[in-house]
Parts: structure tokens; sequence; C-alpha cells
């Protein structure tokens, strides 16, 4: 016999609670008793937030100096112009004063402005495997750092790239105008870095059978060469301390992690305050910075700052965050008001807006 073609109801689903979608379900009603306090209240809290962050933003003490051009600058600015002149130390001074007191912790940046280091090519032109020591990266830099890979001898560059290659060399000596003469404003130049940075991501190369006197010496990087805008070695980055040299240098981490904006800041150093009149912060008064100018910016029509600053929990002088919140609190509000008056107008007397 053949077989019994299945009849029309044979493809109908079972007659269960799941399968037929007679499940309990529950929806929210929205009604104008509901829905406006929540607008109120969220309306309320946004504007708190923001009055809040404003007000702690606003307890922090911020200076901003462009000495691009400033006091004796501009004979530098003049100076590097001339790219023959790149390897010839230029000095100059600027002077601002500091009408409040920095109290507590200062913090010491410098600043770049339209200089781009979030552009693709530039922030995949490094090798970090080279960065954390390899030593077979160390001989043979990664392809990503071209053309900054090798000198003009054919001599790998360690550390490779244009990121390395580009990194802000100038130097600073902050001074106080006090009452007896001029001060030396001591700034801690160590541990400005990520924790993460200095002992995991970045390393030198392995230290196996040398001893400590031979860790940072000229032959630790034997076989390679700085990069091309160096004037010093990477293995001398820091003279006065030989445990802030070659890979884990301070000043070279925190460059080597890339800003997200074309105008930008990055930790130089810290007040010490160890020593009078230092120990509460910076005293108000004059001031002068000692600069050895030799980051060119002429060429990318940049500009150059130092940044002095203090900090609270949130951060420093920031106000993006706090006006958000209250821009929000102002978008809700008048949402909130703009649906109660169609409230009033449609709704209360149980009318519908088609009606």
């Amino acid at each position: 016999m053949g077989k019994v073609k299945p009849g029309p109801l044979a493809r109908r689903p079972d007659n269960s609670a799941f399968k037929q979608q007679r499940l309990p379900a529950w929806s929210p009603m929205l009604t104008a008793n509901t829905v406006l306090p929540f607008f109120y209240f969220m309306a309320l809290i946004c504007m708190l937030l923001g009055v809040w962050l404003l007000l702690t933003v606003q307890s922090t003490e911020e200076l901003k100096l462009d000495y691009t051009e400033a006091g004796t600058c501009n004979l530098c600015f003049e100076k590097r112009k001339n790219v023959s002149n790149a390897a010839q130390p230029c000095i100059c001074t600027a002077v601002f004063n500091i009408k409040k007191a920095f109290k507590g912790d200062v913090f010491f940046y410098y600043g770049l402005i339209n200089f781009h280091q979030n552009l693709r090519r530039y922030m995949d032109s490094r090798d970090d495997a080279q960065m954390v020591g390899r030593k077979n990266n160390l001989k043979s830099p990664s392809s990503y750092c071209m053309p900054f890979d090798k000198d003009k001898n054919g001599v790998p560059i360690a550390p490779c790239g244009a990121v390395a290659n580009s990194i802000f060399n100038d130097s600073f000596t902050l001074s106080y105008m006090a009452s007896s003469g001029s001060v030396h404003v001591p700034l801690l130049r160590k541990g400005i870095s990520w924790y993460t940075d200095k002992n995991i991501k970045y390393r030198n190369p392995s230290t196996e059978n040398m001893t400590l006197p031979q860790v940072f010496a000229s032959d630790y990087y034997a076989g390679t060469a700085p990069p091309l805008y160096w004037q010093k070695p990477v293995y001398d980055l820091d003279p006065l301390d030989k445990n802030n040299n070659g890979f884990i240098n301070d000043d070279l981490i925190v460059w080597m992690r890339e800003a997200a904006f074309p105008n930008f800041k990055k930790l130089y150093g810290v007040l010490h305050r160890a020593n009078k009149p230092f120990v509460n912060g910076l005293p108000a008064g004059n001031y002068s910075v000692e600069i050895s100018y030799d980051f060119p910016v002429q060429y990318f029509r940049g500009r150059k700052e130092v940044v002095l600053t203090t900090l609270t929990w949130f951060g420093g002088q920031n106000h993006f965050l706090p006006i958000a919140y209250l821009v929000t609190s102002c978008l809700i509000q008048l949402i909130a008001i703009l649906l109660t008056v169609l409230w009033f107008k449609f709704g209360k007397n149980g009318q519908n807006m088609e009606e």
C-alpha cells in the first residue's frame, strides 16, 4: 500500500502554552504619572552631578605657558628653522607668575599643539617585540619600522620606528624667584610612567652572564644605532641614573604611549615636596623656566607649552564631563516640560491627541 498523505492539520503546532504563545507576560503601562516624574528625576540627578563635578574641577589650579617664542626662546625658534643647526644646543628662558599658590602635589607637563600622534601609519611605526627586550628584534627590527629601521650604514636602530624617532627632547629647569634669590624647584623625574608599561610592556634585553656595572654599558646595545634624530643612544638617556636607561626610561615610555588628539600634554615631572618653601606646594610669586630648546615645531606648524597643574580624584582641569551632564540635564528638563504641557492640553481630561 502507498503512504497516506498527511492532512492539512498535520503540521499544526501542539496545543501547548509555549507553542501557541499563551505564556503569561507583563508589559509596563507608560502613563504621564509614571513617565513625567522619571524625566524630572533624571534631570535633577544630571544637574547635581554636573554641578558637583564642575565645583571639583574648579578647585584645581592650572597654568599654561606657551614658550614657542616666549622670552628669549624666539632666538631658538628661528635657529631651529635651519636643519643644519639641529645638533647645536640652544638654551632659552621664559618667565611667568603664579598669582595663587598651588597647594598639594603639583604636576609638570610639556604640551604639543597640532602634533598628530594618532595617524595610523605613525602609530604602527614601532616594534613592540623589540621594546619588550627580544634580541632577535633588536638586531632585525620589524618591517613596520621602515624607513626608521636602519641607519644610512645599514645598522639596525634601537628603538626603531617613527614614534621613537620623534621623541620630545626639550628639557626644563624650573626656578622660584624668592626674596632671598633664585631657588631651584625640585622635580621627581622617575615613576611618571604607568606601572604596567614600566614593568611589563617595556623591558631591556636579557642581562644574563653580565655583571651589574655592565648592564647599561655601551656594549649593552652593541650592534645597534640610535634613532636618526636622537642626540643620545638609548643606553645613555639618563646619565645620572643608570637604572633609568634603555627601553625602561620613563621619558621614552611616556612618549611611546600615543595621544588620541593633536593637542596633548605628557607628564614631565612631579614636584618634590621635601624641603621649604615647597612642602605645601608651589608658593605664589615669580618663576622662570630654563629650556633646552631642541624639539622643532616649524615643520608641522605646531606650538610648545609647559603646564603646571594640581589634580583631584577627578583628574585635572577638564570641563567636558561636567558640562556634558549640565547640557543633558537641560535637554531632559525641556523634554519633561514639553511632555507636561502636552499632557495638560490633550491627555489630562481623558482626551486623545487624535481627538
